[in-house]
């Protein structure tokens, strides 16, 4: 393994069509970028097996065996303690002691939001990670919204810090300088709301953020700002809603 590319974990794993998607990903993504690594976390023989039968080419010596898997229905915390050669624990226990680079599972939620936060730690500042997701728009870009679920009981001190990782990401993924930030509410006045969001608007109106204020859901499909912020359980429902409307629609 060349020790100068940025090295990537992946739990084999994780998800609900593990391990074939996670190996299609890992080898395409392996071909159009050759300035990465990428080591798979999982059981080896299972994984050996789904290459085989779909005849797809990874290096054996970057698989690294564990005997136990972390199921979408374990608990988070319980998980954690008793299924420690687990993919998901042992996949960011790499990145936590400087093996890897980044740790990417499509595995239990809870569990990745657990891990990352006691196992990697977490950022000066941000006292808790956030999970976002990129809705399509009519500018032809795309609207991010966190938090879409990784935590359901979030207060004003937590969306000001997925504010910050989402500003961070946008900026230096997509290239978007000082990207626009919303915060999901039910009217744009200032003074609508409850006192999550009206606590939040404080908080993000004294940082450096480029915070636009209050938006509405019709917003995200407008394109009104680059990201909009809310809490967990508000944002797993829509984004749970916004994924059955094509289906419906056929």
């Amino acid at each position: 393994m060349d020790n100068s590319k940025c090295t990537i974990i992946v739990d084999a794993m994780g998800g609900d069509f593990s391990p074939l998607n996670e190996l299609i990903g890992a080898v395409e993504a392996l071909k159009e970028d050759r300035e990465i690594n990428i080591l798979l976390t999982g059981d080896k023989k299972i994984i050996l097996k789904t290459l085989k039968e779909n005849n797809l080419q990874f290096d054996e010596e970057n698989i690294i065996h564990c005997t136990q898997v972390i199921g979408m229905s374990d608990s988070p915390m319980v998980a954690l303690k008793s299924k420690r050669d687990s993919s998901i624990v042992v996949g960011a226990g790499y990145v936590k002691d400087g093996k890897a680079d980044a740790f990417v599972s499509a595995g239990n939620t809870g569990a990745v939001s657990a891990v990352a936060t006691l196992e990697i730690g977490r950022i000066p500042g941000v006292a808790r990670p956030t999970i976002m997701a990129g809705f399509p728009n009519e500018k032809g870009t795309f609207t991010f919204v966190a938090d879409v679920g990784a935590f359901v009981d979030s207060k004003p001190i937590h969306l000001r810090g997925f504010a910050l990782l989402g500003s961070i990401f946008i900026e230096e993924i997509y290239g978007i300088e000082k990207p626009k930030i919303g915060l999901l509410n039910v009217g744009a006045e200032r003074s609508k709301g409850y006192k999550l969001t009206t606590e939040t608007a404080d908080l993000l109106s004294q940082t450096e953020l480029n915070f636009y204020g209050n938006v509405e859901g019709k917003d995200i499909f407008k394109g009104t700002v680059d990201m909009v912020v809310c809490d967990g359980f508000i944002g797993n429902i829509l984004l749970k809603f916004a994924e059955s409307i094509i289906p419906f629609l056929r």
